[in-house]
């Protein structure tokens, strides 16, 4: 019986027992579509509440106990701001809590292949797996940017109104060039595409390929999510510096 209820209660089990009895091929196929548009992917539907719960209670012990407060800006994104409050992923492991149970999760993995249209793959640099981020102040952001690997995961706890800020911007099919970066000349030449989110929402970016940012918060505002690098076949094979993650964690 115990070893029944700690399968029931493993967070890898309940997504595996709620994609069975609550998710069907259309929604991963309408999620998939948007992916493949769009660059962005809204896939709330596949966690289940009580998942998000734990999440959010981890979420929200580890940026009281542990957080640290960043200000900086990086070249390699043409100096986009960092301003934020965040909990590393060294931290986040050592927790050994939900929002590492929910990266290792086979069935999460599972899901988000079906809409990606490829296997999404743990990425191979750990530092990366996932970041805690909380912006509190105005003016808090995560600039523009681009990522490393092929796909972002991003769990929002806590967003606040639209009118205040810390809502998704996105360019499609856009190139990280960062010895010449141009996020400003692919701003000019591009839409600019904005999504608004609740708390509880997790969505599916392709951020190798869509420069993306959080709009800056206003006062009042608050955002907390955790970000989670996954990795596709072909990210395997590339040399990546991995510079702007060292820099901002000094790792």
């Amino acid at each position: 019986m115990l070893r029944e209820d700690r399968e029931t209660r493993s967070i890898d089990a309940r997504i595996e027992r709620h994609l069975a009895e609550r998710v069907d091929g259309e929604q991963h196929w309408m999620a998939r579509k948007s992916l493949y548009e769009t660059g962005f992917a809204l896939v709330s539907y596949v966690l289940p509440q009580d998942v998000k719960e734990r999440l959010d209670e981890e979420m929200a012990a580890l940026i009281d106990a542990q957080s640290i407060r960043r200000d900086m800006r990086f070249a390699q994104t043409g100096n986009s701001p960092r301003k934020m409050r965040n909990v590393s992923a060294a931290d986040i492991h050592q927790h050994n809590g939900p929002v590492r149970e929910l990266y290792d999760s086979a069935a999460l993995r599972g899901a988000l292949s079906a809409v990606a249209g490829e296997d999404v793959l743990t990425c191979p640099y750990a530092p990366e797996h996932y970041v805690i981020t909380h912006l509190e102040r105005p003016g808090d952001t995560h600039g523009w940017h681009w990522d490393d690997y092929s796909f972002g995961v991003i769990y929002v706890a806590e967003v606040p109104d639209v009118e205040l800020g810390g809502f998704v911007q996105t360019v499609p099919n856009t190139v990280w060039d960062k010895t010449n970066p141009r996020v400003f000349q692919n701003l000019v030449d591009n839409p600019i595409v904005s999504y608004s989110l609740r708390p509880g929402d997790m969505y599916l970016l392709r951020t190798d390929t869509t420069l993306h940012r959080v709009h800056p918060v206003e006062t009042g505002g608050r955002r907390t999510i955790v970000n989670m690098a996954f990795a596709a076949a072909r990210d395997l094979s590339k040399e990546i510096d991995h510079e702007t993650m060292e820099e901002l964690f000094h790792v």
